[in-house]
């Protein structure tokens, strides 16, 4: 991949269209306001009151997702459609598309130890 130079922002955003959407940070302390997803077996908060789009992440300790999306702040974009994002991102997936909500699809890729999600609204 070309480098960029310090002025521009990431291919993500100025080649391939896709939206910052959010912050997610993993935490072991219960948050005010969480939202437990049960199926999932976390529960996150934050996100529809930060300005910045931070999102607390705690984590049940037989959760499915892997360790590293337990453990490693992640990045998240809205994108168009998931699977050409996934396909122009060219990286390792570490969670498989699902569908955490009505009307959302999520997948999670990694990059050099990273982890970045892209979400994808369908309604």
């Amino acid at each position: 991949m070309q480098k960029r130079e310090e002025n521009k922002p990431p291919a993500a955003l100025e080649k391939w269209g896709w939206k910052y959407h959010h912050l997610g940070v993993p935490t072991t302390q219960k948050m005010p306001n969480e939202i437990y997803l049960a199926h999932l077996k976390f529960a996150v908060s934050g996100f529809q009151e930060s300005p910045f789009g931070i999102e607390w992440m705690r984590f049940d300790e037989d959760c499915p997702l892997p360790e590293i999306i337990q453990t490693v702040p992640h990045l998240a974009f809205q994108v168009d459609n998931l699977e050409k994002a996934i396909h122009q991102a060219r990286c390792k997936i570490i969670a498989e598309p699902i569908k955490p909500a009505s009307g959302i699809r999520t997948a999670m890729i990694e990059h050099n130890g990273a982890p970045i999600e892209l979400i994808e609204f369908t309604q």
